[in-house]
């Protein structure tokens, strides 16, 4: 796992970009520690930080590759791991005579991009962010994996195009490319702009959606690459976009689907186990179902696989004795980390400025920990994200089955219910299951994170325009699935939001801020291929979620996890808002902010203080515009200047 940054210009030469790019390149050293490099010729310019994985005394970066005929016609800046790299290089030397000078995946990407082009990506088996230069044609590709795991953010600027791994470096390189100063000293790469350079419509968005969508970030110049999308770059043109990957849940049908889950996985976690001699793989484990199957999946592979959990000394706030009684029946050695008020709160602005954009998703934090303890020990995990959205796991997608009475009635009819249910005072039961039920799935489903009411999100944001909403995202989606049942149709829309846009980013910036490569088993395109076959009864079925995949795990897991909710790392923010330091903390935000003109810091206010005073749980609004708060005292203000500590560790651990 790395961090990558490159410049493609058009109005001067890439040399001069050599010492900008170097100091840009540093904001982001966490992401690899181990080995730095940077090479340029007239047009391009790369920078690189390496976590080295695979053939850790070479594969050097930026790598160089090429046919007999032109040795070095590629240069590589590659973020992630190709699982069946051997495989390809296999195939490569044996069609078309392909020669390799390391024993590493990153000459296996270059390779199969020269032989094979587009079509080389949906060979790659893993996770990749990637950027060639094509030294004779003169393009730079741009490219990135199917579920988005790994992130590749890039700006257009009238001098270069700039990419990279984070948001803060691109923009550090952009505005030095440009010729515009560097931000005032203490304050972030983002704040010489001040709030005109803040995508308001993205922040409407985050403010919605609890995240970012894809492609937008907060900063109205940057923009990511969309996962599953490879993008070439010629100097002085606009970039051509194409989709590599589009996932289709349309098409059920497995006679036996716990026999080919199960073999799937056995086949995925296998393949991400593949490191160097002395490189430790350990595993994330929680209390559920997800990361216990991948835990006792690695360790056929690796006997004294290490686990690690996180959680707080609050009851009802902890799986560590679940974990700690799964990692007894695994036989895993498991190391655990409690978090205290003290050090959550302090370790915020650090944590927000790790993630280059707001996500107002609590179990950040217990990850940033669990991560930094793991990190001690080993230095890739594997985790169990993606399960939920690829076999059926979130307790919502049982809602088409509960309001299918009232969804089929007439519209008319229907429109009468949304009208009734307006009426009915708030908290009163049935009200919901009222509004719910009169709406479409497009109109009604965007995702877990629903947060504010529209009416609230008006009077945080009064500048907001009248047409953006959730819809702006979700109905371009929805558009691809109109002929498939609801679950899928769910499955699908989360893919390209909540996935891509809450879990794979905490997953990649807290570990990574931590230097340490986060793998996950789930999100691989051989478990998809199964996973997109199932019928709805196999994810809902019986009154439980993920139905299939609870079948082909009953004789892995302990039988204490197999059929236990999903909790994930809960995190005590509803309690720790009514009073103490978070509540204090969060009160010296509102009051000190200078963000006042993109969010009502008065109407935030107030909902702190009803929460405290037990007028209705706000704890999940309150935190979403407290992330947001802190970003624009961080990086647009700089009145908060985190202390980033420098990464030192081993190569090998």
């Amino acid at each position: 796992m790395c961090g990558l940054l490159g410049a493609l210009t058009h109005r001067q030469t890439a040399a001069a970009l050599a010492s900008p790019l170097d100091e840009a390149a540093k904001l982001m050293r966490h992401r690899g520690p181990d080995d730095p490099g940077v090479w340029h010729d007239d047009d391009v310019a790369f920078a690189f930080n390496r976590l080295s994985i695979i053939d850790v005394d070479h594969s050097h970066q930026p790598l160089r590759w090429g046919p007999p005929e032109s040795p070095e016609r590629y240069a590589l800046i590659f973020n992630g791991e190709i699982y069946n790299y051997r495989k390809l290089r296999e195939e490569l030397a044996a069609e078309h005579g392909a020669t390799f000078a390391t024993e590493g995946d990153g000459e296996a990407i270059v390779a199969a991009w020269h032989h094979w082009g587009a079509a080389a990506l949906p060979k790659l088996r893993g996770m990749f962010a990637f950027a060639i230069w094509d030294t004779a044609e003169r393009v730079v590709v741009l490219a990135r994996d199917p579920f988005g795991i790994k992130p590749l953010y890039y700006a257009e600027w009238s001098e270069a195009v700039v990419f990279g791994s984070e948001k803060k470096s691109v923009v550090a390189l952009a505005q030095a490319a440009s010729g515009r100063p560097p931000a005032p000293q203490g304050r972030g790469p983002y704040a010489s702009g001040g709030d005109e350079d803040i995508d308001r419509k993205a922040l409407a968005h985050y403010l919605a959606l609890q995240y970012v969508p894809e492609p937008e970030t907060l900063h109205r110049s940057v923009r990511r690459l969309e996962s599953g999308t490879h993008a070439i770059l010629r100097p002085g043109e606009k970039p051509v976009f194409e989709r590599h990957f589009r996932p289709d849940f349309g098409a059920p049908g497995l006679n036996d689907p716990a026999a080919q889950i199960l073999a799937a996985l056995e086949d995925s976690v296998a393949a991400h186990m593949v490191s160097d001699p002395g490189i430790t793989v350990g595993s994330f484990l929680s209390g559920g179902i997800d990361s216990t199957a991948i835990a006792a999946l690695a360790i056929r592979h690796n006997p004294n696989l290490m686990t690690f959990t996180t959680g707080f000394a609050r009851e009802g706030y902890s799986e560590i004795d679940v974990a700690a009684e799964s990692a007894q029946a695994i036989g895993a050695k498991h190391i655990v980390k409690v978090v205290a008020e003290d050090e959550f709160v302090a370790a915020l602005p650090e944590i927000v400025w790790y993630l280059d954009d707001p996500v107002a998703d609590p179990a950040l934090v217990p990850l940033y920990f669990v991560a930094k303890e793991a990190r001690k020990h080993v230095k890739v995990v594997l985790s169990g994200e993606g399960a939920d959205e690829l076999f059926g796991g979130y307790t919502i997608y049982r809602e088409p089955l509960s309001l299918r009475p009232l969804t089929g009635l007439p519209a008319p009819v229907r429109h009468g219910l949304r009208r009734l249910s307006a009426k009915i005072p708030e908290g009163v039961r049935g009200k919901s299951l009222l509004w719910r039920g009169s709406m479409t799935l497009e109109e009604r489903y965007y995702g877990n994170a629903r947060n504010f009411a529209d009416q609230e999100l008006r009077a945080l944001t009064p500048w907001r325009g009248s047409d953006w909403g959730h819809t702006d995202v979700t109905a371009p989606i929805y558009a691809k699935s109109e002929a498939w049942d609801p679950v899928a149709r769910m499955q699908h829309l989360d893919l390209f939001t909540w996935l891509r846009g809450d879990i794979l980013v905490k997953a990649d910036k807290m570990t990574m801020a931590n230097s340490l490569e986060l793998r996950v088993p789930f999100l691989d395109p051989e478990v998809f291929a199964v996973a997109k076959q199932l019928r709805r009864q196999d994810k809902i079925h019986a009154g439980t979620t993920k139905f299939a995949l609870r079948q082909a795990l009953a004789e892995v897991v302990p039988a204490h996890v197999l059929d236990r909710p999903k909790l994930g790392f809960p995190v005590p923010i509803r309690v720790w808002l009514k009073s103490g330091l978070l509540a204090d903390f969060v009160r010296e935000q509102f009051e000190t902010s200078r963000a006042g003109q993109l969010v009502d810091l008065g109407f935030a206010k107030s909902l702190l203080a009803r929460h405290q005073a037990g007028e209705g749980d706000h704890s999940r609004k309150i935190w979403t515009v407290l992330l947001f708060v802190l970003w624009h005292a961080i990086f647009v203000e700089g009145r908060i200047v985190p202390s980033i500590p420098e990464p030192h560790y081993p190569v090998r651990i």
